[in-house]
């Protein structure tokens, strides 16, 4: 690794079918950085993709993974969702206080649009990834807190020279 890149944590926000892992892939092999994504995890691990106490357990884990390779110099991506401002807060709140910059990626479909990718991804066979149906998509919808513009603005541009 380069020594005068700076580490930093790169948080991917959207809803399921959003383009989060497809835009973490390539960012990971551009910077290069270190991707976690529970979906793949459990997936592998034969787990329920519904099970969320079990992805509770393993977010956390990751993130106690992220910040010791953040403080080893190495940039990480957490392709969690995050639905919920509270857990973007605490992400850049926590990464700042280690001296890292922090990038959040909010990639956003119009419900038909993750719909028609949700059901090609699935018949596809792609791993770490399950049947949503519109009912349950318009339900996250319900859960989703998206972030504002002064939302956006707290967090880290990514450097020059690199696209989103």
């Amino acid at each position: 690794m380069d020594s005068t890149v700076k580490p930093r944590l790169i948080l991917l926000c959207g809803l399921p079918g959003a383009g989060k892992t497809t835009l973490a892939k390539r960012l990971a092999r551009e910077i290069p950085a270190v991707r976690l994504c529970p979906d793949e995890w459990m997936a592998d691990l034969g787990i329920d993709l519904f099970d969320e106490p079990t992805r509770d357990r393993l977010e956390r884990r990751f993130w106690k993974h992220a910040q010791e390779l953040l403080r080893l110099g190495q940039t990480v991506i957490l392709e969690f969702g995050f639905w919920a401002l509270s857990e973007r807060e605490e992400k850049r709140v926590r990464a700042r206080a280690l001296g890292v910059p922090v990038e959040l990626h909010y990639l956003a479909a119009p419900i038909d649009e993750l719909c028609r990718r949700l059901e090609a991804r699935h018949a596809k066979g792609e791993p770490g990834t399950v049947s949503i149906s519109r009912e349950l998509l318009e339900e996250y919808t319900k859960l989703f807190q998206a972030p504002d513009a002064d939302e956006l603005a707290l967090f880290d541009a990514p450097p020059p020279g690199r696209r989103r």
